[in-house]
């Protein structure tokens, strides 16, 4: 290892995360002035590799845009910003028209430096973010001089946005179309057939204090103890990715007789499966952006019982929608994502939870609510209309 590496290593890691994005933002092309109409080709830049939240959500605007019969062109950034394996390099042809960027605030001048200056010059440049707290880190400034305009996935996301900048920002709520589920059946989970079932499903990279699993798990031990009739299943991912706060959920889960943890990648399809073959998807998070998991148990006939806070209200109401009181409490996480001073996250009712799954497990009718319809955003006129005002 050189000298140079060297010594890149033994930085801190806020230290190097702004030194590269101080580097890149000088690199990046600057967009146009005053904004273009957008008309012409539309390309869509993203993490469409990824295995993360935002490679999902990359994925899920794509088949919305395409559905809505707009042949959107993929530009790939996973290899490119460093989201996952090495890939062919993002193309996105000369010309005019509209670049959605599907990347965060601080990675935006990085991807329109990937991308290059001739995909960008004489485009509308529209930033698609996801957050999941009230307030912004301060490396998203960055992010404002680079876009004409913000699409968010709920209105407590565009909250955060309008309150940090003075780029236009527009409620786009993602399209919600879970994929149909396979075959797979609870014996293929190695799951009971007669015992109910409560859910829980996050991956562990996206901050474990976020997705708050040991909530659950103490919500559901007060709800029914350690009866085995009654099971909590913890389908989670990038546990290694973790670390310490991983291993202390997975001793707590070990702890608990009647706590399941399935820890694997499952396709869309065998997520979808198991979700159907559970009967209540469980969600005492302290902050959600927007609620893939949550929208599409609803839209599958699941009832949801999830924290009543933050960007899945959007969605939590009617039949199926259980919503569990919260009060505000300081952010503090231990994987450094969303330990910001001043920033305030739910603290959910673990009595409230429990008395909820108690209800769901008692009345067999509450775990079959009616497949909730999401309509899809209208895309083309989205796109027609010239960018609003803050």
């Amino acid at each position: 290892m050189s000298l140079i590496h060297r010594t890149w290593s033994l930085l801190p890691r806020r230290m190097r995360r702004e030194a590269l994005f101080s580097l890149m933002a000088l690199r990046a092309p600057r967009i146009a002035r005053p904004a273009p109409s957008g008309v012409g080709l539309l390309a869509h830049a993203g993490y469409f590799r990824a295995m993360s939240g935002l490679g999902t959500a990359a994925r899920r605007l794509q088949a919305g845009l395409a559905a809505a019969g707009l042949e959107p062109l993929a530009a790939d950034l996973t290899g490119k910003l460093r989201q996952g394996p090495p890939g062919p390099p993002p193309a996105v042809p000369d010309g005019p028209g509209t670049l959605l960027v599907h990347v965060n605030g601080p990675m935006l001048p990085w991807a329109l430096a990937a991308l290059g200056r001739g995909a960008v010059a004489g485009k509308r440049v529209v930033a698609v973010w996801n957050w999941e707290l009230p307030v912004l880190p301060a490396d998203w400034q960055r992010g404002f001089g680079s876009c004409h305009e913000i699409w968010a996935g709920s209105a407590f996301t565009a909250a955060a946005f309008r309150d940090a900048g003075t780029v236009p920002v527009r409620v786009v709520p993602y399209p919600v179309d879970p994929a149909a589920p396979s075959a797979l059946a609870r014996a293929d989970f190695g799951l009971p057939e007669e015992a109910f079932l409560a859910l829980q499903v996050f991956d562990a990279a996206s901050s474990i204090a976020r997705k708050n699993p040991s909530a659950g798990i103490a919500a559901h031990h007060a709800a029914f103890g350690d009866d085995p009739r009654h099971l909590l299943v913890l389908k989670v991912h990038n546990t290694a990715r973790a670390g310490e706060a991983w291993r202390a959920v997975a001793a707590q889960a070990a702890a608990r007789p009647n706590v399941r943890v399935l820890d694997a990648a499952l396709s869309d399809a065998d997520l979808s499966a198991l979700v159907l073959a559970c009967d209540v998807l469980l969600s005492l998070h302290r902050a959600e952006g927007f609620g893939f998991t949550l929208a599409e148990a609803l839209a599958l006939g699941r009832p949801v019982v999830a924290t009543a806070w933050s960007g899945n209200v959007d969605f939590m109401d009617g039949p199926g929608a259980h919503g569990v009181p919260a009060r505000l409490v300081q952010a503090a996480d231990a994987q450094a994502t969303y330990d910001l001073p001043n920033a305030a996250w739910a603290d959910p009712d673990i009595r409230a939870a429990a008395t909820l799954l108690r209800r769901i497990a008692a009345e067999p009718a509450l775990r079959h609510p009616l497949p909730r319809r999401f309509p899809a955003p209208d895309y083309r006129a989205l796109l027609r209309a010239p960018a609003l005002h803050p």
